[in-house]
């Protein structure tokens, strides 16, 4: 029995459940769309999933190394109550470790993954779900790492080991003792977790913020209503300073207030006889940009039908 995208809709606003399970159970019942829920509903799928319309922003970072590899994971939950539980403390510490072994930064990936005590990742979310009773989505990964040197972890505030709320990973590529680059390391963590920069370096700024900032400053420049030479002076000037400000290799340094990031890691690299490269690194914040996320949810069912 054939069904549609609006068979996919309806069954998923019956039932609650992910409209990738909703599709899945429509394939197993040949369409017909009683036996879906009944199918969902079997599997504990339906019942878990009614939760998944309430805002999850709290939660907790998990963050893991192994060998010159680091990985971040952002697991939500809908109450800071529930952050504080040990199940869920447990999944996140688990999924976080078992995002180590793939071989790209896709949820999707980590919720097919192997589970450390049977099942899949995504199997145990939903589990979790269920029992304790509160939504909770497994929200994003960034990994980082380099062919010889360290990836150094830091967790901000830290509500048990390698877990809080604000996770950082520091990837330096150097030939310098690994002592040497765990103490620079923290000391990036820690600047990285206060100062909060937007990228490595002025390249890597998004285009758009970008832009939004040389509009800003123009109409700001506008108002002064100086000559058109200087005004373009001073737009380019505005946004030379939000780079400065915002590029991590270029923001001053927390703990002393004066010396670039860049600076400081080439000091270090001079002090330990070799080069030391601030390779990469990643700035979790529990929640960031949550009340940003629109889902286009007519596109999602017409591509899970499609595919």
């Amino acid at each position: 029995m054939a069904y549609t995208a609006a068979d996919v809709k309806n069954l998923r606003e019956r039932t609650g459940a992910g409209m990738m399970d909703c599709k899945k159970a429509l394939d197993e019942t040949g369409g017909d769309f009683e036996s879906a829920v009944d199918a969902l509903r079997a599997k504990g799928l339906a019942a878990a999933a009614k939760k998944s319309s309430r805002t999850a922003a709290e939660g907790l970072v998990g963050v893991a190394v192994t060998g010159t590899k680091g990985v971040a994971v952002e697991v939500n939950s809908e109450t800071d109550f529930v952050a504080k539980n040990d199940q869920f403390q447990d999944f996140v510490r688990n999924a976080t470790e078992a995002a180590l072994s793939l071989a790209s930064d896709d949820v999707e990936a980590l919720k097919e993954a192997a589970y450390p005590t049977g099942g899949t990742v995504g199997e145990k979310l939903t589990n979790n779900v269920a029992t304790i009773g509160e939504n909770q989505q497994l929200r994003r990964i960034k990994s980082v790492s380099v062919s010889n040197g360290v990836v150094v972890p830091y967790m901000h505030n830290a509500q048990a080991p390698n877990l809080g709320k604000i996770g950082v990973l520091v990837a330096l590529e150097s030939e310098a003792d690994a002592a040497t680059l765990e103490a620079l390391g923290k000391q990036l963590a820690m600047h990285i977790a206060a100062a909060f920069p937007q990228a490595l370096d002025a390249d890597g700024l998004d285009a758009d913020v970008i832009e939004r900032e040389r509009k800003v400053a123009a109409e700001k420049a506008a108002e002064t209503g100086k000559p058109a030479d200087v005004q373009a002076k001073m737009v380019e000037g505005a946004v030379k300073k939000y780079a400065k400000e915002n590029a991590l290799l270029s923001q001053v340094f927390v703990m002393d207030n004066k010396t670039a990031i860049s600076d400081v890691v080439a000091q270090a690299g001079k002090a330990a006889g070799t080069s030391i490269v601030l390779k990469d690194y990643v700035r979790f914040q529990l929640g960031e940009g949550i009340e940003k996320e629109v889902t286009d949810f007519a596109a999602e069912v017409a591509a899970a039908v499609a595919g």
